[in-house]
C-alpha cells in the first residue's frame, strides 16, 4: 500500500511518519520511505546518523539519471528528457517493485530503522532560491511512485509537505491513503477542511489521525470537525518526546495506547481494497492536464502521445516489465 502523511506544520506529521514505518518495518514488512518534505526531517526522526543522510544522493537532486533508470526500453518516451513528472509508464518502461531487484533503491536508498529504505527528494539549495519551487524535487517522488508496484505486505510510506501545498501536484492521488494528521485546535481541523475538499473532488481517501489528543474533550472536539474520518488518536508521549531530543529508544517502549494506534492505522490501511486501474487513470488525467496547462507548450513535446491506452500498471505490468529487462528481446517477439 501506499500512504501519505499530510498536515498543518508542526501538527506531529514527520513524527507519526517515522513511527508508522518503524512499526511496519519491525513487524517485519517491506516497507520504503520517502521524505518530500520540503523540512527535510524524516531521516533524523528515523534514526538516521547525520552524516549518512548528507551523504544521500537524492531523488531531486538527479532527475535526469532518475527519469533514465525509469524510461526503460518505452518507445513512447524516445529520451529521459521527453519525461516530465507526471509521464506514466506504459509497455517498455521500468517498473519498480519493493521487494526484489530495485535500482532506484540500490541507488537512492539506505537502511533506516528496522530496515525500511529511506529516500529524500532533497532540501533546497542555493542554485534553487528564487528561481525554482519545491514541486520541482517533489516530482521526483511523483515519479517514482508512479512506476512503483507494492504487493500485499508491503508498504511505502511518504512524508508530504505541511499545509494544503501538497494538493498543487499529482502527487496527492499516487496513495491508497492519505492520513491527515490533525491536533485538537481550530487550526489543524481547518487543515483538515481544506484536505477534504480537494480530496473529495478526485477521490482521494483521506483518514484523519487525531494527534495530542489529552483528555475526552479533546477526543469529542475532533469527532465534531472531522466526523468518520478520524480513525486513530494518538497521546501525548514521553517516547515521542525523547525522540525530538535526539534519541531514539526501542519501539516496544511506546507507550501501550499509542502502539495500538499504530496497529490500529495499519489495519484500516490494509482493509483498503487495491484499485490499480483507479491509480493508472489518476496519473493519466493528471498527466494530460498538466500537457494542457503547461507541459507542452514549456517542453515543445509532445506529452499527450506519451500516454499507452493499452497499459494498466500492477503485478502483471511489473512482471512483464521484469521479463523484459531479463531479456530484451522478450519484448519484441
Amino acid at each position: 500500500m501506499k500512504i501519505a502523511f499530510a498536515g498543518k506544520g508542526g501538527s506531529g506529521k514527520t513524527t507519526l511518519s517515522a513511527l508508522f514505518t518503524r512499526f511496519l518495518a519491525e513487524s517485519g514488512h517491506t516497507v520504503a520511505a520517502i521524505d518530500a518534505d520540503i523540512n527535510q526531517n524524516l531521516g533524523a526522526a528515523l534514526g538516521v546518523p547525520a552524516a549518512e543522510l548528507a551523504a544521500l544522493p537524492t531523488l531531486g537532486g538527479h532527475l535526469a539519471e532518475l527519469k533514465e533508470l525509469l524510461r526503460g526500453d518505452n518507445p513512447r518516451i524516445p529520451t529521459a528528457g521527453d519525461m516530465v513528472k507526471t509521464t506514466p509508464p506504459g509497455h517498455g518502461s521500468r517498473l519498480l517493485g519493493l521487494s526484489g531487484d530495485n535500482p532506484v533503491h540500490d541507488r537512492f536508498g539506505l537502511r533506516a530503522a528496522g530496515g525500511a529504505i529511506l529516500m529524500a527528494t532533497g532540501p533546497f539549495t542555493p542554485d534553487d532560491l528564487g528561481v525554482a519551487c519545491y514541486h520541482s524535487k517533489v516530482g521526483a517522488a511523483e515519479m517514482y511512485l508512479n512506476h512503483l508496484v507494492d504487493g500485499a505486505g508491503e508498504y511505502a510510506v511518504a512524508d508530504l509537505t505541511a499545509g494544503a501545498d501538497s494538493f498543487a501536484s499529482g502527487l496527492f492521488t499516487r496513495f491508497d491513503v492519505t492520513f491527515l494528521v490533525a491536533e485538537p485546535t481550530l487550526r489543524g481541523v481547518g487543515v483538515y477542511r481544506q484536505y477534504a475538499d480537494y480530496a473529495r473532488e478526485h477521490d482521494v481517501r483521506i483518514m484523519v489521525v487525531g494527534n495530542k489528543v489529552e483528555d475526552e474533550a479533546d477526543l469529542e472536539f475532533l469527532r465534531e470537525h472531522v466526523g468518520d474520518a478520524l480513525v486513530a488518536t494518538f497521546g501525548h508521549s514521553r517516547f515521542v518526546r525523547s525522540m525530538e531530543k535526539g534519541r531514539h529508544p526501542a519501539l516496544g517502549e511506546l507507550e501501550e495506547a499509542n502502539l495500538k494506534t499504530l496497529a490500529w492505522m495499519r489495519d484500516a490501511v490494509d482493509a483498503v481494497p487495491k484499485d490499480w486501474e483507479k491509480f493508472t487513470r489518476q496519473g493519466v488525467e493528471f498527466h494530460l492536464r498538466n500537457a494542457d496547462a503547461w507541459a507542452e507548450a514549456a517542453t515543445g513535446r509532445d506529452l499527450r502521445g506519451q500516454v499507452d491506452p493499452g497499459f494498466t500498471v500492477g503485478p502483471e505490468a511489473l512482471a512483464e516489465s521484469r521479463r523484459t529487462l531479463a531479456d530484451p528481446e522478450a519484448g519484441r517477439r
